[in-house]
């Protein structure tokens, strides 16, 4: 270990020894966990599909019924198409414990707050069966773009997407949400194996600016939260002055208590002494996941229940919504639901399952039970269905086409070989000897890839341009 104030204060807080742990598992190799999509494939079958095709070797993970370690060609893992068409996740097994302790329910109104690039933000809506509320907030623009990929990839509609600050989210969302997570920006001492540069920079001084935008934080998702709510927060270091500092302060001044939970992996209790310091007694109720001896990495996690009312600022009124979310029946998209019912053989009843937005020539759709009252101010909301083009018809999109693929019974191209499958995932034109022209949903084994257009020259591809530029292993 090159910081030498980093291995002291390791030292100070977990001891001599374990601070020898941590230096020596920084220089191991990382491990590799995935997180099955529960939504389109089970671990087992995802399992022996990783084996014959690329010769993945995958185990199973005691308490984590849909996690897997990677045990052989762990490099391979981020290049299949499984991983492209969002069967899996690559995460680290600590990081999916927040969003698991959370547990939100399909019916709850639930917020994370800071939500890219999407792992926790895609756990939750799976935990959530893909429907009711979710809200993803992230302060980065360019964050934002990743996060709204991830949450395409693993063909989620039950999210909208904001782009704002916590404080300013708080003068809206006053009393509101069931469920908040808060994966807090920190320092990141519990990934220093992935992110050797930690060590370049990390100081205690630096953990204690961090506590700032904590503590906003973490008060800002407190407002938004129901009396009754539960809030997790969880932090990637393993500072105390980003973790027990932080709840410290909250519970001297602010309604909540804190709520007993059990991990499903090892862990230690939260600090209730800090240099001579007593701390509240609640605090023991966090855990502490310690990297050198999960083999993992390394968290902070508390629950926190809002127990009465906190005074909120003044409301901050938005301008009247000029759009809003549509029934199936609009006549604003009843026309173009009805084509894609017709063409794809799709029951026309699963469509009264989505509520849908128009914006500009592009229909997005969402679980019909996504509710917010100020549509306007999100990025996006659940998912594009298609683009109206200069026909007045509606272009299937690839996205739609994943989520929608168990009802599709018409207009089905089936690749044939790994030549016709390259080209299609690189954007290319291919088989051009199909009888009936127009558009398609494209399939390879037992997944719907995306969707294509027949013309005279042959079956052009729609795979979106975003996933084009990934290399990607077609086979072992």
């Amino acid at each position: 270990m090159t910081n030498q104030k980093l291995f002291e204060y390791i030292e100070k807080l977990y001891g001599e020894s374990s601070a020898k742990e941590f230096e020596s598992f920084m220089g191991l190799e990382r491990s590799t966990y995935i997180r099955v999509n529960p939504l389109k494939i089970k671990p087992n079958k995802l399992q022996n599909r990783l084996k014959e095709k690329y010769g993945i070797d995958c185990t199973t993970v005691p308490n984590f019924p849909n996690a897997l370690k990677v045990t052989k060609n762990a490099n391979v893992v981020g290049k299949t198409l499984e991983h492209i068409i969002g069967l899996y996740y690559i995460q680290n097994l600590s990081s999916m414990v927040p969003a698991l302790i959370l547990n939100p329910a399909e019916n709850d109104f639930v917020l994370d707050l800071c939500a890219a690039p999407g792992s926790k933000t895609t756990l939750l809506a799976e935990i959530m069966k893909n429907k009711g509320t979710l809200i993803a907030n992230e302060i980065s623009l360019n964050r934002v773009k990743m996060l709204v990929y991830n949450l395409d990839r693993m063909n989620i509609i039950n999210a909208g997407t904001l782009h704002n600050r916590g404080e300013w989210l708080s003068k809206i969302y006053q009393n509101y949400f069931d469920k908040i997570l808060i994966d807090a920006p920190c320092s990141g001492l519990g990934i220093i194996q992935k992110k050797e540069e930690v060590l370049n920079w990390w100081s205690k001084d630096r953990a204690e600016r961090l506590g700032e935008l904590q503590t906003k934080l973490l008060v800002a998702g407190l407002k938004m939260l129901k009396v009754g709510g539960e809030l997790v927060y969880s932090t990637c270091t393993l500072t105390v002055e980003e973790n027990e500092l932080i709840i410290n302060k909250i519970l001297r001044k602010y309604p909540v208590e804190v709520m007993e939970f059990e991990l499903p992996m090892k862990s230690i209790d939260g600090f209730t002494f800090y240099e001579d310091e007593k701390l509240n007694s609640q605090l023991s109720k966090a855990k502490r996941i310690l990297p050198w001896e999960t083999d993992s990495e390394g968290f902070f996690i508390i629950k926190l229940k809002k127990t009465s009312e906190i005074e909120p600022p003044s409301k901050t009124s938005l301008s009247p919504s000029k759009i809003r979310l549509l029934k199936d029946t609009h006549p604003h998209v009843k026309e173009h639901i009805n084509y894609l019912s017709e063409e794809f053989g799709i029951d026309r009843d699963i469509f009264s399952n989505f509520k849908f937005l128009a914006k500009k020539n592009n229909i997005y759709f969402v679980d019909k039970q996504w509710e917010d009252e100020n549509p306007d101010s999100f990025e996006r909301i659940g998912t594009k269905l298609g683009t109206i083009d200069n026909t007045n018809r509606i272009v299937f999109h690839t996205q739609a086409a994943q989520v929608l693929q168990n009802h599709i019974k018409r207009r089905v191209y089936k690749i044939q070989d790994d030549e016709e499958l390259k080209k299609y995932m690189e954007g290319g034109t291919f088989k051009k000897d199909l009888d009936q022209l127009g558009q398609y949903a494209i399939k390879f084994e037992a997944q719907i890839l995306g969707t294509a257009i027949a013309v005279k020259d042959g079956i052009k591809s729609r795979f979106p341009r975003a996933k084009r530029t990934q290399e990607i292993y077609l086979e072992y």
